[in-house]
């Protein structure tokens, strides 16, 4: 059975360093993968996430990253993540629709049932298999990320970020069975070697 995992966490959690590591230990096993990344997974998603990354802030509003966050989700389900499964693949995926939740639910404030409904219907109704949640310190996380220029989401003020962990805390507590919480101020090492159990559980399940 094929396997979608989703990494999901704060600004600076290391969910794009965990799910590489995870793509190219499959690789070397010969377990056929797909790593994508939200919303960049597509050419059309790259061009909306350049814009929702760096666009002038003053003139996004919350209901329009909704949408277009959704409009990138969707072109990525239907362009990579279904052909992958289709194909028998493992598919990781760097974000998905519970970052859309946290951020644009519990961050901006928008209604829950409304963003619940819309990114049901950008993802068909497609849930991962696992997804991986590495929490991480909010101040820790943002400190990790000084080194470079920030985004608009890492120029949030720190309540939003904290509300971004609450949602997460919250959406990981109300579905125990789908999510895995790995405390990120382990090491690197010590975080893969904890995902890697749980995946090989689920794919080893899936082999029988």
């Amino acid at each position: 059975m094929p396997l979608f995992i989703t990494f999901e966490g704060g600004e600076g959690s290391g969910k794009s360093t965990q799910a590489e590591l995870l793509y190219q230990r499959l690789l070397k096993l010969a377990i056929p993968a797909v790593l994508t990344c939200e919303p960049g997974g597509t050419p059309f998603g790259k061009r909306l996430g350049h814009w929702l990354k760096w666009g002038d802030a003053k003139k996004i509003t919350p209901i329009t990253e909704l949408l277009l966050f959704n409009a990138a989700r969707a072109q990525s389900v239907a362009e990579i993540i279904i052909p992958g499964l289709k194909d028998g693949k493992t598919v990781i995926s760097d974000r998905y629709a519970d970052s859309t939740t946290v951020y644009q639910g519990y961050g901006r404030g928008l209604d829950l049932e409304m963003v619940t409904g819309i990114n049901q219907a950008a993802t068909q109704g497609l849930k991962p298999h696992l997804t991986v949640l590495l929490k991480l310190p909010v101040a820790d996380g943002l400190k990790r990320k000084k080194a470079g220029k920030p985004d608009r989401f890492e120029q949030e003020e720190l309540a939003f970020h904290r509300r971004v962990s609450e949602g997460y805390a919250k959406l990981a507590a109300s579905e125990p069975e789908r999510w895995l919480v790995v405390d990120a101020t382990r090491s690197k090492e010590e975080i893969a070697g904890i995902i890697w159990q749980k995946v090989s559980q689920l794919l080893s399940k899936g082999l029988k």
